[in-house]
């Protein structure tokens, strides 16, 4: 019957970066189900590929990073860890975390990082937290965060170490612990986006794959003999149809062919389409002509939108920036050193130092004219 039928012994799924004996890793035990907002924006970026692509862009575009120390000692152990750090166990370097917490940040609006020690209590790897492993909540006071593991059956365990902790939010909510996604606001119009192109594949296989309609009308000589007549000449007509060389379809009767669909017309989507693109771009702040869209635009407004661009990304630079300047301090004092650092970031675009080069030239110019003036 079935009654004392044993229950599958549910499966966990562990995602380590290093052994459980040499490392203690907080979050990397557990695997919880997602949350339904966490898992709309994942399905947005695989449906819709100028919203992925968008995301990926401007990971790409906040550039590279170098961390600059004074004392050469610790400039030594600061690119060592820029270069060998394990991140996730299966890649190196500080560039491939930020990278990785970046993308995280942006389509979840919140983004959690671990620094893992290693036995000896040196930093050996970092790892990017899963959200659904995670739980926030506030403490006792109003500024107290509290980070907990959630386990399958939704038990929750405080972590040990919070300073091994790294957590990001961008836009949050005034009273929430979470942060806002960019993707916020965009299901709707991405919902109608796909209706649009489902509905675009539908009428290209009903019109573009052009079916026939054969009508056969007997005469009253032929009524007796009518389904004999039928079944041949759709045996014919499959015949001529299916043959991969060009084949003529004689009968003799009145029979009429007829192509379905062939006087329908497609409907233009050009225009609905690139009013949902305006409004998906101009929620990711990414100018068009970085995705690959030639809208007509003047060159001045191409420049302005690489402005907005630029202040887009400074932003993300200081968020980002905090993060990779706890990593670096811990590293330093785990090894006994106390050391100021400061983060350089690369140059976003050519144009943005192209136009510095300008300002620089067109205010050396006005000093030399000033000092002319007083010398007169």
């Amino acid at each position: 019957m079935g009654w004392f039928r044993k229950k599958p012994k549910q499966q966990e799924l562990a995602v380590q970066t290093v052994s459980a004996d040499s490392y203690n890793l907080i979050f990397g035990k557990w695997n919880v189900s997602d949350k339904c907002e966490n898992r709309l924006y994942q399905s947005l970026r695989e449906s819709v590929p100028i919203i992925d692509a968008a995301i990926y862009k401007t990971v790409r575009l906040a550039g590279g990073f170098r961390v600059i120390c004074k004392d050469p000692a610790a400039q030594r152990i600061i690119d060592s860890l820029i270069t060998n750090i394990s991140v996730n166990g299966i890649s190196f370097g500080l560039d491939c975390f930020i990278n990785e917490y970046f993308e995280q940040l942006l389509t979840y609006g919140t983004a959690v990082g671990e620094m893992v020690l290693d036995a000896n209590g040196d930093l050996a790897a970092l790892y990017n937290c899963p959200l659904e492993r995670i739980q926030l909540e506030r403490g006792s006071a109003p500024l107290d965060i509290r980070i907990s593991a959630v386990s399958p059956l939704g038990e929750k365990t405080p972590v040990k170490y919070p300073q091994l902790i790294l957590c990001s939010m961008i836009h949050p909510e005034p009273g929430s612990i979470y942060g806002t996604s960019v993707l916020r606001g965009l299901p709707f119009v991405s919902d109608i986006f796909l209706k649009i192109m489902n509905a675009v594949g539908t009428n290209w296989d009903r019109v573009g794959n052009v079916r026939f309609a054969v009508t056969y009308k007997p005469s009253d000589a032929d009524r007796s003999f009518s389904k004999e007549r039928a079944m041949q000449i759709a045996s014919e007509w499959s015949k001529a149809i299916k043959s991969p060389e060009p084949k003529d379809f004689v009968s003799v009767g009145d029979v009429s062919i007829k192509a379905i669909g062939a006087d329908n017309q497609i409907p233009d989507s050009q225009v609905p389409v690139r009013q949902i693109l305006e409004q998906i771009t101009a929620k990711m702040a990414i100018p068009p002509f970085l995705l690959g869209l030639s809208w007509s635009s003047t060159e001045r407004m191409s420049s302005q939108q690489a402005d907005m661009l630029t202040s887009e990304l400074e932003y993300y630079r200081r968020i980002l920036g905090g993060v990779i300047r706890k990593i670096c301090t811990l590293a330093l004092s785990l090894n006994g050193v106390t050391e100021d650092i400061s983060i350089e970031w690369d140059t976003i675009t050519l144009q943005d130092e192209v136009e510095l080069a300008k300002a620089r030239l067109y205010r050396a110019r006005a000093e030399e004219i000033e000092l002319k003036n007083q010398k007169g």
